[in-house]
């Protein structure tokens, strides 16, 4: 028997406005399927009730009608019902210490977790994902921010207008506005406190493709990492270009054996024979943006030791601003100490104290640390992610979850990203016992 489907109300906080599937795409589903679906009902969700109404669903208050419960973000743990199988980002594969208590309640009760950050493909690469949302909005927002922060320190500039991405009704409109400044930019450049203008993205995926997609509305030039010395040091530039720089693997580190030559494969494996060489190029930056997957056996790329040492030789620094997209607190950028959110997106760096200040406008190194950027674009960011899920929903509702995992008739690719089956950890993810045991201790 095909089982009920049921679309959330996120509750993480009041900027979730996005939702897993569009009104669009559940009605070809139930249509397809001749599932029943519910949604629970939502004062932000960007998608009306009635727009889920009329492709099918039915509203409700709370989980309880769901068989399969779909939402985004975490679930608060008070909220679990027990024997669901419930989809969304849990943040638990790292073992992150805040999420292990919502990681044992899914067990306790005998319930089954999908995480869409494992769903992949044969080549292990993501299916489901907000990645080029995190991108264009944290781009669109360090702007907004510097926009405001240079302003404020006296320095005008065309980004002062700009707006932050939940500001914007799509990222084509964002899109439209940043060409505009960039025809100012064109015409009448930068101010000279602020040039060379260059732009440094660590990572070349879906996020630094998101990013790079919102700068390119500036007039832009790209600088390979090599070369970003020279150009700056030499004068090789003017006020009417905005210069990005693409860092790879290779650019930001190196093997610490002598003479050894970088290995994409050994560093992904063996990331502790591998050291950061990403410090030399920061005084050559007015803005970085850090769009790579981290995780803590990898090396850090931007470390407060290093920031000092940049203070002590730059005063005041060129690098003004850092927006870290992806957002592990005290991970790839030492100095995001802290994740944000739209009230509040920034703090400010002092690199000498080694010190953070709330707030965007002051001295310092404007730091964007909002850790859930797609949902600042909920219109575009749900209709992209919807149409990604929407083909794996027919099998979910049809599996059988009362037959092993690989008897079920789950689609390969959402098998890989089962973390808890019926109220067990799944082998490859029985790693995570040792986290929930450290949590429990």
């Amino acid at each position: 028997m095909t089982k009920t489907l049921l679309i959330r109300a996120e509750d993480k906080n009041r900027w979730e406005r996005r939702a897993p599937l569009v009104p669009d795409d559940l009605a070809a589903i139930l249509k397809a399927t001749g599932a029943r679906a519910w949604v629970e009902t939502s004062q932000k969700r960007f998608f009306s009730q009635d727009q889920y109404e009329a492709a099918g669903a039915k509203s409700c208050q709370g989980m309880a009608d769901g068989d399969v419960i779909l939402g985004v973000k975490e679930i608060p743990i008070e909220k679990i019902i027990d024997r669901k199988t419930y989809v969304f980002f849990s943040h638990t594969i790292k073992g992150q210490p805040t999420n292990m208590p919502l990681l044992q309640r899914i067990i306790d009760g005998g319930c089954t977790l999908i995480d869409y950050e494992k769903i992949t493909d044969a080549d292990d690469r993501r299916l489901i994902y907000f990645g080029p949302y995190a991108g264009d909005a944290g781009a669109i927002d360090i702007l907004s921010l510097m926009g405001e922060h240079w302003a404020a320190q006296g320095i005008d500039t065309p980004f002062a207008g700009f707006r932050r991405a939940h500001q914007y009704d799509s990222v084509a409109e964002a899109k439209a506005h940043l060409r505009e400044i960039g025809r100012l930019i064109r015409e009448n450049g930068l101010p000279e406190a602020l040039c060379p203008f260059t732009i440094g993205i660590l990572g070349y995926g879906n996020v630094s493709k998101g990013a790079q997609q919102i700068f390119d509305c500036l007039p832009t030039r790209r600088i390979a990492p090599a070369a970003i010395e020279t150009m700056v040091t030499e004068g090789q530039s003017d006020r009417h270009t905005i210069y990005l720089t693409v860092f790879k693997e290779a650019d930001l580190v190196r093997p610490k054996a002598p003479r050894a030559a970088f290995d994409l494969t050994e560093y992904y494996h063996h990331p502790e024979r591998y050291e950061s060489c990403f410090e030399p190029y920061l005084p050559f930056f007015t803005l970085l943006v850090n769009a790579v997957y981290w995780e803590q056996r990898y090396p850090r790329f931007v470390t407060w030791e290093g920031l000092k040492r940049l203070a002590q030789a730059q005063t005041p620094t060129k690098l003004s601003g850092i927006a870290d997209i992806t957002c592990d607190t005290n991970g790839s950028i030492a100095c995001n100490v802290k994740s944000t959110d739209s009230d509040m997106p920034a703090y400010r760096v002092d690199p000498l104290a080694g010190t953070t200040q709330d707030g965007h406008l002051g001295d310092g190194i404007v730091l964007l640390a909002v850790d859930n950027l797609p949902c600042e674009l909920p219109n575009d960011a749900s209709s992209f992610f919807s149409n990604q899920l929407r083909p794996f929903i027919p099998g979910l509702l049809a599996a059988d979850f009362s037959k092993p995992l690989a008897e079920s008739g789950l689609p390969e690719e959402l098998q890989k990203a089962v973390i808890v089956y019926n109220g067990q950890l799944t082998r490859r993810f029985a790693y995570l016992k040792e986290h929930l045991m450290r949590k429990r201790s």
